[in-house]
């Protein structure tokens, strides 16, 4: 494994390279890539935090946990909530904040307050030549130019590998409380999610749990707000029980990470689709368990091993990642799902301007 711990010697390891390079940030994810490991684990450290300005500059190997344990003493967090891989692939390693904004990596609280993509200022990234690029700054007006910052976002290492992120955070709510209602189906816990998330009473969260036969909800803020605004729900969406502050976060940690599926035998599937056509969806999945969130717009599946849920899927709006499965299943239906022609020739073409020679993770995306 090749791991540079500069900036100058991840781009010389890049130009280097005379075979395809599987890119690597704390090694908590599984991809099924082949290639020679490339980890940024070694460029590591916050090299800017101004609590004042809400923004903080990290290099991409900086662990996760150290960015979060910086944040909370200054009671702040990251909005977007990302999700920690390493119980349901059952990995080591760390979460890195390069990793997070690679991989666009957003939790529940996206239906409130947006994606990973949404919270990057700016990066520094190496190209496919060996060349250190750099876009956007520290305030989300600076904008000039290709907007390379949110096309890094989400990429998975296949245009650059990123080496310092600069982000967006913001203050830490006084406390949070989860209802739970009780629902029929996933239909009925559907129209109950989109009808308290369009209501004006903020939910931070939406989901469903049907081993639970429930659906949550929840609320952030100041305590009389929170307290506010869960009676209101209640009195518009019938009786719920109510999980307050650390009850509360739990309960989200474990929608975030897919815990119903952690040592759960199967593949595990990840689909994003219109909310709207979530139940008929996931009727014709037939997996073994499902967890929704985003309201609807987000189905955990987990399936037999080897189950095509692309298949079973149909056509719908939205798409399928393999999160969990055996290598031999990877190589035989890829993690992303095949993009339509015009999107593929689109991305083809972005590949062949940042990655001229071919060694970013060649197969990942297409």
């Amino acid at each position: 494994m090749l791991k540079p711990e500069t900036e100058q010697e991840l781009g010389e390891a890049i130009r280097s390279a005379k075979a395809p390079l599987a890119i690597r940030g704390g090694g908590t994810r599984l991809t099924g890539q082949a290639g020679t490991p490339l980890s940024v684990f070694g460029l590591s450290g916050i090299t800017l935090y101004e609590p004042g300005a809400l923004t903080m500059v990290a290099q991409a190997g900086t662990p996760l946990a150290e960015v979060e344990a910086a944040l909370a003493a200054e009671n702040q967090r990251l909005a977007f909530e990302p999700m920690d891989h390493r119980g349901l692939l059952g990995t080591g390693g760390e979460p890195t904040i390069g990793g997070v904004f690679a991989t666009n990596t957003s939790g529940p609280r996206r239906v409130q307050a947006g994606a990973a993509r949404d919270f990057l200022l700016g990066v520094r990234y190496i190209d496919g030549m060996g060349r250190a690029i750099k876009n956007g700054g520290r305030v989300m007006k600076n904008v000039t130019g290709y907007d390379l910052v949110k096309l890094m976002a989400g990429s998975w290492g296949t245009l650059g590998v990123l080496s310092e992120v600069s982000f967006k955070v913001l203050p830490r709510p006084e406390t949070e409380a989860t209802l739970r209602l009780a629902v029929a189906d996933a239909g009925a816990a559907v129209r109950l999610l989109s009808a308290a998330l369009g209501s004006p009473f903020e939910v931070a969260g939406a989901a469903y749990d049907p081993a639970q036969g429930a659906a949550l909800l929840r609320i952030e803020g100041f305590a009389a707000s929170v307290a506010y605004r869960a009676e209101k729900l209640i009195a518009l969406l019938g009786d719920a029980e109510l999980a307050e502050a650390a009850a509360s976060a739990a309960l989200w940690a474990a929608i975030r990470d897919a815990a119903p599926f952690h040592g759960a035998p199967g593949d595990v599937w990840r689909l994003s689709c219109k909310p709207s056509q979530a139940p008929e969806l996931a009727a014709r999945l037939k997996a073994e368990a499902l967890l929704f969130d985003w309201g609807g717009g987000l189905i955990w599946a987990r399936a037999p091993e080897g189950t095509d849920l692309r298949a079973r899927a149909g056509a719908y709006n939205g798409h399928a990642t393999l999160v969990r499965a055996t290598a031999e299943t990877w190589a035989r239906l890829g993690m992303v799902q095949p993009q339509p022609g015009p999107l593929a020739a689109i991305e083809a073409g972005l590949r062949a301007k940042f990655d001229p020679r071919g060694v970013f993770n060649p197969g990942l995306m297409g």
